[in-house]
């Protein structure tokens, strides 16, 4: 038997399946709570790394008897020798397989990671840096071995970016970029707008359509993008990134906007009929996804019914009007 084998253990094996499994398109909510579980293990999160490493090492990819082990173990086959071709196949190892088939010995990564209405998902990208999808998002990723690239493509992501000066750290929207190196902050798409809140450490943000210099934010800072224009502004980022932990808090929010960022994460949403309440300012923290709360509370504060129609939905009209009726 190959020493490579011998020398396996438990955890390098499956340290190679959570790879493997962590790789494709979707990943349930559970599936990413028993990985963390299982990396508190201290043996486990040395041999993640282990296998981090080795793929990373793409030049030896092809030929490496201990990632073949692994892979024919996680993927329940026997060991056999993988052709580029073949991995070409792997939903982890596309990225991989076109390097090699071109010659090009570095270290690059693309993927696609989206979440459903109501859905949340926190991801650690190849460098070591975080990433927290909000409800219906979608970023698309690209490292190579000089630059860390994201793009946005819908919604909210909150990003804690590993340092790493030499490979910038890049989110790009479709009107804006922002830079940054060991930083907290998120981005979010709304409709042409691009907002992005700084939490710590500084970003740069760059507009597409203007060659203007970039922007350095600072904590507690937000900018707003659209149409060539950028607003800079105060804002707690606490409040604004609350969303990170299931909350979602309002400070005199208009009610309007606020059934809006409650209607994000809602199936059935929630349907404002009573024109006189849609500026009122609503203050209070709701778990996202939590409908009822926020209706039963809408309704008391601004004296309004609660209607449920047919299809799911519920609406909330004045109940002077409702009376009326």
């Amino acid at each position: 038997m190959p020493a490579e084998v011998q020398t396996r253990t438990a955890a390098d094996d499956q340290a190679a399946s959570w790879i493997a499994r962590l790789g494709t398109r979707t990943i349930a909510l559970a599936t990413i709570q028993e990985f963390a579980k299982w990396r508190e293990d201290p043996a486990n999160a040395e041999a993640y790394r282990r296998a981090e490493q080795l793929w990373s090492r793409t030049g030896e990819l092809a030929d490496d008897p201990d990632i073949q082990a692994a892979l024919a173990q996680a993927q329940g086959r026997r060991p056999r020798r993988f052709s580029v071709k073949q991995i070409a196949t792997g939903s982890l190892t596309t990225a991989l397989a076109a390097s090699l088939a071109a010659g090009a010995f570095f270290w690059q990564i693309r993927d696609t990671y989206a979440t459903e209405v109501g859905e949340q998902r926190s991801l650690q990208l190849a460098d070591g840096s975080r990433v927290r999808l909000d409800t219906a998002s979608k970023i698309r990723v690209r490292f190579t071995d000089g630059e860390r690239r994201i793009e946005l493509a819908e919604g909210q992501a909150f990003f804690e970016v590993a340092h790493n000066p030499a490979r910038p750290f890049v989110v790009m929207t479709t009107n804006a970029s922002v830079t940054a190196v060991g930083t907290v902050f998120e981005v979010r798409r709304v409709g042409s707008e691009t907002r992005v809140v700084l939490v710590s450490g500084a970003v740069d943000v760059a507009q597409a359509a203007t060659p203007s210099a970039p922007q350095r934010l600072l904590p507690n800072q937000q900018t707003a993008i659209k149409a060539g224009k950028a607003k800079v502004s105060a804002v707690n980022a606490d409040t604004a990134t609350s969303w990170t932990t299931g909350e979602l808090t309002f400070v005199d929010t208009p009610l309007a906007e606020a059934v809006a960022e409650v209607n994000r994460y809602l199936a059935a949403p929630i349907i404002l009929d009573a024109p006189a309440a849609a500026n009122t300012p609503i203050n209070g923290v709701f778990r996202s996804g939590d409908r009822t709360a926020f209706v039963s509370a809408a309704a008391h504060l601004f004296n309004l019914k609660a209607i449920r129609e047919a299809d799911g939905k519920v609406r909330l009209v004045s109940s002077r009007n409702n009376a009326q009726g």
